[in-house]
C-alpha cells in the first residue's frame, strides 16, 4: 500500500477560486508545505507570489492557463504560459481548445498542444495538457490521448474542476490505456475522499488535483 507520505507528494493542492486573495494564497502555500504536496495549482496571476511562499522547499508552483475554458487563442496561450514561467511557474496545466476537440480538428490540437509543450521543455518546466472530459466522447478522448502520446507532454489531465463533472475513473483508465508509460495521467475534479483518490490511483493516476488534501489524508489514516 502506498505511504502517508507518498500519497501526500501525488497532490497538486489545489486553489483556483476567481475569488482568492493574498491571505488564501499565504494558507494554501502553508498547508502545501504542511502536507508535503507536490504542487500548488493556482491561476497564473499568483505564480510569483507563491514562488516567493514557496521558497527553500520542494513544493513546485503550477500555473492553470487558459483556465477553466480553453478558448483563447493560441498566442495568447503562448504568452501566458511564457509569463507564468518567467513568474516562476514550475509547471503548466493549460486546457485544451475543446470546441476544436469537438470539431475532430486534430491538426490544430495537436499544434497547440506541440507549441505549448515545447516551451515547458526548454524551460524544464513540467507540462499538463486538460482536456476536460465531461464535455468530449470517448472516442474524442482517446484521440487526444494518442496525440499525446506523440507528443509527449508529462502529464494528460482529466478535468478542469469548473466543467459539468469532474474525473472518472473510467476516464482515467482510458487515458492510461492509450498513454501507457509515455505519458502520465493527473486526476482532477471533485476528488475530496480517499475511497474515490484510491481508485484512481488504482486506474493509474500518478497525480491528483484537489482542495480536499486533508481531508484524503484523514480517510487514508483510518484505514490502516
Amino acid at each position: 500500500m502506498i505511504t502517508r507520505k507518498e500519497l501526500a507528494k501525488m497532490f497538486d493542492h489545489t486553489l483556483l477560486k476567481p475569488y482568492a486573495t493574498k491571505e488564501d494564497f499565504i494558507k494554501l502555500c502553508d498547508e502545501a508545505k504542511e502536507l508535503g504536496a507536490a504542487m500548488v495549482a493556482i491561476n497564473s496571476v499568483a505564480v510569483k507570489f507563491c514562488k516567493q511562499q514557496l521558497e527553500g522547499t520542494d513544493i513546485h508552483v503550477g500555473a492553470a492557463i487558459s483556465f477553466p475554458l480553453g478558448q483563447t487563442t493560441l498566442d495568447i496561450k503562448l504568452a501566458e504560459t511564457k509569463q507564468a514561467i518567467e513568474d516562476g511557474a514550475d509547471e503548466i496545466d493549460y486546457v485544451i481548445n475543446i470546441g476544436k476537440a469537438r470539431m475532430h480538428d486534430w491538426d490544430y490540437v495537436k499544434k497547440e498542444m506541440e507549441s505549448i509543450v515545447s516551451i515547458c521543455k526548454e524551460n524544464n518546466v513540467i507540462s499538463k495538457v486538460i482536456f476536460e472530459n465531461c464535455y468530449l466522447e470517448k472516442d474524442e478522448i482517446r484521440q487526444l490521448a494518442m496525440i499525446a502520446k506523440e507528443v509527449r507532454p508529462d502529464y494528460i489531465k482529466t478535468s478542469t474542476g469548473f466543467g459539468i463533472s469532474g474525473a472518472m475513473v473510467e476516464d482515467v483508465k482510458l487515458m492510461k490505456s492509450v498513454v501507457g508509460d509515455s505519458v502520465k495521467v493527473k486526476a482532477a475534479g471533485g476528488i475530496r475522499d480517499w475511497q474515490l483518490c484510491k481508485k484512481m490511483i488504482e486506474a493509474g493516476a500518478q497525480r491528483i488535483g484537489t482542495s480536499s488534501s486533508f481531508a484524503i489524508l484523514e480517510g487514508y489514516d483510518k484505514e490502516l
